[in-house]
C-alpha cells in the first residue's frame, strides 16, 4: 500500500468523522438547544473518542457555526436565482417567488432556524456567522438592483447598496417571525405584500 493511499483513507476517515459530529450536533442542538447542548453530548452522540470533537472544532460555537452553512443552504438557492426582468411585471413576479421561497426554506428548517436565532444572541462566533451570512445575501440583492437601474427600469438616483440593506432586514426580521410564530399571515400574502412595497418604491412608473 503506497504512502499516499493511507493519506487517502486518513483523510476521508477525518472527512466522514467531521460529517458524523456535525450530524450529532444538530441533533443534540435541536434536543437541548443551543444554551444547553455540549460538546460532551456531541462527542458522545456521534460515537467518536473522548475529546474527538475538540480535534475538529474549538468549541460548539465554532461546530454550529459550520452547521449554520448547511442548514441555509436552500436560502442561498433562492438568493442565486437568476434575476433579469424585461418589464416591471417580470420585476414583481420574480420578486414575490423569491420572497416567498426564501421565507418558506427558513420554514423548512424551522427547529433549527429557533436554535439559530436563540444562538445569535448569546454567542459571537454564531452571530459573525450570521452577519457574513447577511452580508452574502445583501451583496446579491444589490446587484440585482443595479442591474434593473442599469436597465433603465429602477430609478438610478437611489443608492443600490442602502436599499438592499433595507429590502434584507425587512425579509429578515419578518422571516424571523414567521418562524417563532408571531406572524401568522399566508405565506403567499406576506410575498404579495412585500413584493409590491418594493417594486413600486424602486421601479419606475410605466
Amino acid at each position: 500500500m503506497s504512502k499516499e493511499d493511507v493519506l487517502s483513507k486518513r483523510q476521508l476517515k477525518a472527512l466522514q468523522t467531521r460529517l458524523n459530529l456535525l450530524h450529532a450536533g444538530k441533533v443534540i442542538f435541536l434536543k437541548e438547544g443551543f444554551q444547553k447542548a455540549t460538546m460532551t453530548e456531541i462527542n458522545k452522540r456521534a460515537k467518536t473518542g473522548y475529546g474527538t470533537a475538540y480535534v475538529y472544532f474549538k468549541n460548539k460555537d465554532e461546530l454550529f457555526a459550520e452547521l449554520m452553512d448547511n442548514i441555509v443552504e436552500k436560502m442561498y438557492g433562492v438568493a442565486s436565482l437568476p434575476f433579469e426582468p424585461k418589464t416591471n411585471e417580470e420585476a414583481y413576479t420574480q420578486i414575490k417567488t423569491q420572497v416567498r421561497l426564501f421565507i418558506q426554506a427558513a420554514l423548512d428548517e424551522q427547529e433549527m432556524m429557533k436554535v439559530i436565532k436563540e444562538a445569535i444572541g448569546v454567542s459571537d462566533i454564531v452571530a459573525g456567522k450570521w452577519s457574513q451570512i447577511r452580508a452574502r445575501f445583501i451583496a446579491g440583492i444589490s446587484k440585482d438592483i443595479t442591474y434593473v437601474q442599469e436597465a433603465g427600469m429602477a430609478n438610478k438616483d437611489i443608492e443600490a447598496s442602502l436599499i438592499a440593506r433595507g429590502w434584507y432586514y425587512m425579509n429578515e426580521q419578518l422571516m424571523w417571525d414567521i418562524v417563532l410564530g408571531e406572524v401568522v399571515e399566508d405565506l403567499n400574502k406576506v410575498a404579495e405584500n412585500l413584493a409590491l412595497l418594493y417594486t413600486r418604491g424602486l421601479y419606475k412608473a410605466r
